[in-house]
């Protein structure tokens, strides 16, 4: 028998969603003082996996390509990341993470888990040591859910049959 409850979780005033979006806006806070976005906090995270085109970004990032370029002329124009062209094809544009990028992503993590922190204060050791642990299984769903649209988007299409004239 296990510890685990059988109705779902349901905090006071709404459920997991409302957590969630509760967390999202300390995340928020957190990034407040570094002054830049969730959107480009991911961007940052996103480019320390490696240089990335705008349209692989746009489908990790779940957004679509005009917000990813709109995001990457800001972190650009800070000098946190820079557009360089594609090995074997200049015209396709590569983003990268750029020293000062690494260094503001650097902070903006600690920055994030120093919230983490101190909203885990106000909690018992064993449900803080859950959460935690709840955060680790809620990361792997998203990066299997991740491998999965670019898996998708990576499979070419069947072409559609010419029609006849």
């Amino acid at each position: 028998m296990t510890n685990e409850p059988s109705e779902p979780f349901r905090a006071p005033g709404g459920g997991p969603a409302r957590v969630v979006a509760r967390l999202a806006k300390q995340v928020d806070r957190a990034l407040h003082d570094l002054d830049i976005s969730l959107s480009q906090y991911r961007v940052l995270g996103n480019l320390a996996e490696g240089p990335s085109l705008a349209s692989t970004l746009a489908e990790r990032l779940i957004v679509s390509r005009p917000s990813i370029t709109a995001l990457a002329d800001g972190l650009v124009e800070r000098g946190l990341v820079s557009r360089m062209g594609a090995e074997g094809d200049r015209r396709r544009v590569m983003h990268v993470l750029t020293d000062e990028g690494r260094r503001v992503l650097d902070s903006a993590d600690q920055a994030i888990e120093a919230r983490l922190a101190m909203l885990a204060e106000r909690i018992s050791e064993p449900d803080r040591a859950r959460g935690y642990k709840g955060l680790d299984v809620w990361g792997k769903a998203l990066d299997g859910y991740l491998s999965e649209v670019v898996k998708k988007t990576a499979t070419p299409q069947p072409k559609a049959e010419a029609r006849s004239r």
